[in-house]
């Protein structure tokens, strides 16, 4: 059985390079904070206790922290706040009380910057310390360019020997690939009774958690390193060129696994897909896509090109093309676009369409209803094989309040027409092009209310005669 792992994820750091009044590891990449990156990765590796260790904006971080563990399924939190931030090894030691209350027998120790990290590699790293008795396992990476991390020293056998960083570090050292990741798992006890041996006598005054390491070491407990199979899970975030960079990392992650999943995208650069969305098989997204939320999307549609959906769902086979669709509910078979604009809590029915520069808002659209084309509608509800004709809108809106407008099944609206709300059209109506509605109209009529056309003939010739007598004096 698997010793039970508490984490602690370290959350207190100012952020400055950030430039930004937001605390670091609350800035966002493709739908979920950096320190909600983590914590699913934690939850995902079966850690069900966090300790999250707060500082700069501790109570905006404490609130993120505890939704995120809501979010992916931790019930067992605990925030402490490091008031003075001196070092890695000084956030273990604010937190010593809550490790030595706890019933966990091992501590993985991660920075909240770092979303890339992958669950699985939280586990390998979490069985290495168990399997093999370890006081300390860390996870270490082939780093491409290893200026500025610690490297890991081994013996010609294999076995750890330390860490020496870069400012310390030999020639023959700074040759070594192997970097530190700055994740580790101790054993608690072994931590705990060692913490206190931390020492600050440096030039920067803090404690370091990589000293622990050549303290265990130097105390002969065994301690080992787990080399990532993917340098991108070491990334750090510390500026927006970084966070740019971890976003393009998990994006492509996110597209691949949705792919392998039976997605087709023909540009999967040009596809933005936030961490929550679900996508079924045989759905094909084009270049230019973005989609957010708790977006779900059935299979066989088509999405995009150029398309922006916000926590909505979309039904099979429907095509949604150059629009926007948010917070709003798309049946089977439904067209949307080219520029057509869904605003929160529409709702299309089945094979029901909104098309060119259409926009809707907090409407019921019916089954196999068509608003085909440059028509606003707002705040009404629509039976099932409705027409709009171009140009209508629902004028929903008098200046105070906003109000109902519905239309019976099979009705017909003629093009430029005004619904002014609150009003009723029956089932079987057909109005009049041109046509200004502001009373209920009952079912099988034909409603006409646009004003009488008048005809002045030779009016044009007259007129023109009358200008040129004038420009001629």
């Amino acid at each position: 059985m698997q010793a039970k792992t508490l984490a602690v994820i370290l959350a207190a750091g100012e952020g400055t390079r950030m430039k930004s009044a937001k605390p670091k590891v609350l800035h966002s990449i493709l739908g979920r904070s950096l320190l909600s990156w983590v914590v699913g990765a934690c939850a995902d590796a079966r850690i069900d206790e966090l300790v999250c260790v707060v500082g700069n904006q501790a109570q905006k971080v404490e609130e993120a922290c505890k939704a995120a563990a809501a979010k992916h399924g931790i019930a067992q939190i605990s925030v402490v706040e490091q008031k003075e931030r001196k070092g890695t090894g000084h956030a273990l030691m604010v937190a010593k009380e809550i490790l030595e209350q706890s019933d966990a027998q091992n501590v993985l120790v991660v920075s909240a910057d770092s979303p890339l990290l992958k669950a699985t590699t939280l586990e390998k790293l979490i069985a290495m310390q168990q399997s093999q008795a370890l006081a300390c396992a860390l996870l270490s990476f082939n780093a491409s360019n290893p200026f500025g991390y610690g490297r890991i020293l081994r013996t010609a056998q294999g076995d750890m020997l330390g860490i020496v960083e870069e400012k310390d570090a030999s020639l023959e050292e700074k040759k070594i690939s192997e970097a530190n990741a700055g994740v580790y798992v101790f054993d608690k006890s072994a931590l705990l009774y060692h913490l206190s041996a931390l020492s600050n006598d440096n030039a920067q005054g803090e404690y370091y958690l990589t000293d622990m390491l050549s303290i265990l070491l130097n105390a002969k407990l065994p301690c080992g390193a787990l080399m990532a199979e993917d340098e991108t899970e070491a990334l750090g975030v510390n500026n927006r060129v970084q966070l740019a960079h971890a976003a393009k990392v998990m994006q492509r992650r996110i597209n691949e696994a949705h792919m392998l999943a039976g997605v087709t995208m023909w540009d999967p650069d040009s596809v933005f897909i936030e961490a929550d969305v679900t996508i079924m098989p045989d759905v094909e997204l084009l270049p230019q896509v973005i989609l957010e939320g708790n977006t779900h999307i059935e299979s066989n549609c088509v999405i995009g090109p150029q398309t922006r959906i916000e926590s909505s769902y979309i039904g099979e086979a429907s095509l949604v093309e150059e629009s926007i669709v948010v917070q709003s509910r798309v049946e089977d078979r439904v067209s949307i676009g080219p520029r057509a604009y869904l605003r929160p809590e529409t709702h299309m029915k089945s094979q029901s369409k909104a098309g060119t520069h259409v926009e809707i808002k907090k409407s019921v659209i019916g089954k196999g209803s068509k608003i085909p084309h440059l028509s606003y509608v707002g705040d009404a509800v629509f039976g099932e094989g409705v027409n709009l004709g171009a140009g209508s809108i629902t004028c929903n809106y008098d200046g105070f309040k906003k109000h109902k407008t519905v239309v019976g099944d099979q009705s017909f609206i003629g093009s430029d027409t005004m619904l002014v709300a609150p009003v009723s059209i029956g089932n079987d109506v057909i109005v009049a092009a041109g046509s200004t509605i502001t009373e209920d109209v009952p079912d099988d009529a034909l409603a006409i209310a646009r004003s009488k056309q008048v005809n002045k003939e030779a009016y044009v010739s007259k007129l023109r005669e009358k200008l040129q007598a004038n420009t001629s004096e």
